[in-house]
């Protein structure tokens, strides 16, 4: 349905303006007056030129989702019916693309459709977790529950997500400032040197001269070398989109010296935190595990739970086939096999994801205490060195005429 723009009086004269999707000019003024409103204009919203060229428009973050199920949740459990729920979200929702799509939701429902059938044409917004979800709140009549239990579960994930990020982007940054700067010396400042010690007359020590080289050698072939760079990383994405290369570049990640431990830590606080919501929300845990193993973002992770469900279905109880596949801590099995033991094995999860999310916190800071003199040697190793290197032949002049 197309956007109205509109500006009417109120029943005290004060002028208000706004954006109403609907059907036509008039369904805009007849829902305007069934408000209360006078004086009402209304035009239609002038086509965005971009909107139907998809790389362009505003993209939906997990966040917005985050926001739209808590704001959901809290309307249904004030007893809004879903209609009117999803028409004032789209109303509010200041991210055109996802207006559009909390508008198509709307129109689904309309028609007839259950409100799971309208969330899967949305996969890329809504994934098979979020969905799966919502009917089970649905078939139990606890929508408002689950959309509540979502929404925390998502602003978790996404806690989670940013100590990761956080953790990578100094190590990415101080080595992308390493090479900005190398490359600046190669290309412009060395030249300027071996244009200085060409009138000397006498050979460059060997450090000198390696630099001399290699900056002729960047001045020669920086365009391939670029060239090369991009080819590799493409060469690197094609190789990991595979079975294979996945199972492989997964593998060499976990076994990492600094990051495998991490990332490890990180696979297991998502796999407990996400397979705890889904049972608490009443998800069978064979289909659990199914949806847990897709969204595991490691594909030694996925293999191992997809095994553990596979032992699941002829009858083994969880704990078993998760120390077998000797990705889980031993700690973490125990603790699910208590869980097991008692029946409450989603409150046993939850409370490993929370003990690992403070895991995590102390990883992330023992990494970075770690890293930081690290790098902070590596840089200056790297650009001191080649400082050095080049007033070498300067050093020995002075001290030949000493």
């Amino acid at each position: 349905m197309p956007f109205f723009l509109w500006q009417a009086e109120t029943k005290k004269g004060e002028t208000q303006k706004g954006e109403i999707n609907a059907a036509n000019e008039a369904a805009v003024r007849g829902q305007l007056r069934r408000q209360g409103y006078k004086s009402i204009t209304v035009k239609k919203k002038p086509k965005d030129l971009f909107e139907n060229i998809p790389f362009l428009q505003k993209k939906v973050s997990e966040k917005d989702v985050v926001v739209f199920a808590r704001i959901f949740s809290t309307m249904i459990n004030a007893g809004l019916p879903l209609i009117q729920c999803l028409d004032l979200l789209g109303k509010q929702e200041q991210n055109k693309t996802f207006a559009k799509v909390i508008g198509g939701i709307r129109e689904d429902i309309e028609g007839g459709s259950t409100l799971t059938d309208a969330l899967k044409k949305y996969p890329k917004i809504f994934d098979e977790l979020f969905v799966n979800l919502v009917a089970a709140g649905e078939s139990g009549g606890i929508l408002d529950v689950i959309l509540q239990r979502l929404s925390g579960y998502m602003e978790k994930a996404m806690k989670l997500k940013s100590k990761v990020k956080g953790a990578m982007t100094y190590p990415i940054s101080v080595l992308v400032i390493s090479i900005g700067v190398v490359a600046v010396l190669l290309l412009k400042v060395i030249p300027v040197f071996q244009k200085m010690f060409e009138g000397m007359g006498s050979s460059l020590p060997g450090p000198t001269q390696f630099l001399v080289d290699a900056s002729q050698f960047a001045q020669n072939y920086f365009l391939y070398m670029v060239m090369g760079l991009v080819a590799l990383v493409y060469g690197f994405k094609r190789y990991y989109a595979t079975e294979k290369g996945k199972l492989a570049i997964d593998g060499l990640i976990l076994k990492l010296p600094v990051f495998g431990p991490l990332l490890k830590k990180v696979a297991v606080a998502k796999f407990t935190r996400t397979l705890s919501t889904m049972m608490a929300s009443g998800v069978p845990i064979m289909e659990g595990l199914g949806i847990v193993s897709k969204t595991a973002g490691n594909k030694i992770v996925e293999i191992a739970l997809m095994k553990t469900r596979q032992s699941i279905s002829e009858g083994k109880t969880i704990a078993e086939p998760l120390m077998e596949t000797d990705v889980f801590p031993a700690m973490v099995v125990q603790m699910i096999a208590v869980g097991e033991a008692t029946g409450a094995l989603d409150t046993m999860l939850s409370k490993i994801a929370d003990f690992y999310d403070d895991e995590v916190d102390a990883a992330v800071g023992a990494m970075t205490a770690l890293l930081e003199p690290f790098m902070m040697v590596f840089l200056g190793g790297v650009v001191g060195g080649m400082i050095v290197a080049m007033y070498l032949p300067i050093f020995q002049m002075a001290a030949a005429a000493g």
